[in-house]
């Protein structure tokens, strides 16, 4: 059973170049348990990746269980008169703030679920987009919500229009798009912002992202991340009846979402839940990233090198052992082997972890051997996506996507590893959640 508790930090060894890392880390706050996904690169000046906008309805919650399924209870009466949105400041002018005018979407894009539309062809509907991306984790939390809210509003004047905007270089291709849409069952419009045109014009920064806009085309709601799908709800009604829709009948879901460990919350950098990591040089090769603990591999991009572990890892780092590649998205197995020799290793604090990996069309499948404390992870211990076969645990690349790895009975610690006898392993990212509830 993995710990629920650990040593003293000063039990543990570290390295002066893990220490310096780990202090630069905990300057820019990383290891704050988070509701939203990373942000851009290109907005990592003004955003920390993995770090939420400080939102008044958002509450932190959790970067990585799977969402259980939503209740509807029955309706308070109250619920049957929405409470009004304020009407803003009207700024005049596009833009991703409330009272802004909501800017077009990028012409010419592929639309999918749907003929191409047009902000100003929606004047009169309520709209609601949602910046996402297929492999974020906490955008896929959201969805059971935003199919309940396109089932329960669509023929009421609701519009939900999904913004692909991708994090990773495979997820702008339009058949991985259209699978996952198809796997996550979203029947709503989705355009694709492959060049993130869209997503600059709304001035946006996280995954998942959500703008609602009035029937005059004015932005009146925002909220980022997870969390407060209630009062997300209640907006939509609220402008629903302000654009002469009665509500009345349809009943309100009241719930928030899931709340995180509060463990989690830690001031123990070592026991606190782990941040958002990524394997590409573009998001290590900066001074809000150092995922990876060898300094020897920030010598340059695209680089072969021979790694060795140092057997002492800090929480938020990966370390690396045998021959790996330094790709711009991906930290990539670089050579084929037999035995499982090379691995990528981590103390990790969370209930759930989750692994991005590609997989390239026309190649074989391949195995990724998983881990936990030195052995293979326990029933109770898998993720969706985890195979326990014999004296192995492991999951199959098969598509490129998101993978469920680890789901713990509770909060806790340990050391996982990776490995593939495969050159075409290549981890993308990990992220990791703190649900109380994971059901």
């Amino acid at each position: 059973m993995i710990s629920t508790s650990r040593r003293s930090s000063g039990d543990r060894h570290q390295t002066s170049w893990t220490r310096t890392a780990a202090a630069l880390v905990a300057a820019a706050g990383l290891l704050f348990v988070v509701a939203a996904c990373g942000s851009t690169p290109e907005a990592d000046a003004t955003a920390t990746p993995g770090l939420p906008p400080a939102v008044a309805t958002a509450t932190p919650q959790d970067s990585g269980a799977t969402a259980g399924p939503t209740a509807t209870p029955t309706p308070d009466p109250a619920d049957r008169v929405p409470p009004t949105v304020a009407a803003p400041q009207l700024s005049g002018r596009p833009g991703g703030f409330v009272g802004d005018l909501a800017p077009e979407f990028t012409v010419g894009a592929t639309w999918l679920n749907s003929e191409p539309l047009t902000i100003a062809g929606l004047r009169g509907k309520v709209v609601l987009i949602d910046f996402w991306t297929y492999t974020c984790i906490n955008c896929i939390r959201t969805m059971p919500f935003l199919r309940e809210w396109h089932a329960k509003y669509e023929d009421l004047g609701l519009v939900i229009v999904g913004v692909h905007a991708p994090e990773f270089e495979f997820e702008e291709v339009t058949a991985n798009v259209e699978q996952a849409i198809a796997e996550f069952m979203l029947e709503y419009p989705t355009v694709q912002d492959n060049e993130m045109i869209t997503w600059r014009a709304y001035n946006n920064r996280f995954w998942p992202a959500k703008y609602l806009i009035d029937a005059d085309g004015v932005i009146r709601y925002t909220h980022f991340g997870e969390g407060a799908y209630d009062d997300t709800e209640l907006k939509i009604r609220a402008l629903l009846v302000e654009a002469g829709r009665d509500v009345s009948a349809v009943p309100v879901n009241h719930d928030r979402g899931p709340t995180a460990d509060p463990r989690a919350y830690t001031s123990d950098q070592e026991s606190r839940i782990t941040r958002e990591i990524y394997g590409g040089w573009s998001r290590n090769n900066h001074p809000q990233g150092l995922y990876i603990a060898d300094r020897t591999y920030y010598g340059g991009a695209l680089q072969t090198r021979v790694y060795t572990d140092p057997g002492d890892h800090a929480n938020g780092f990966l370390y690396l052992h045998g021959s790996w590649r330094s790709d711009l998205e991906s930290i990539t197995h670089a050579r084929t082997t037999t035995g499982y020799e090379d691995y990528l290793a981590l103390w990790f604090a969370a209930r759930s972890v989750n692994a991005v990996v590609d997989f390239a069309p026309g190649t074989e499948a391949f195995e990724v051997q998983v881990t936990l404390d030195g052995r293979p992870l326990r029933p109770e211990e898998a993720g969706g996506d985890i195979v326990i076969e014999g004296s192995r645990s492991y999951f199959r690349v098969d598509e490129a996507r998101l993978y469920e790895v680890v789901a713990l009975p509770e909060y806790g610690e340990g050391e996982l590893t990776f490995s593939s006898n495969s050159i075409d392993f290549g981890l993308f990212a990990l992220t990791f959640g703190a649900y109380a509830d994971i059901s």
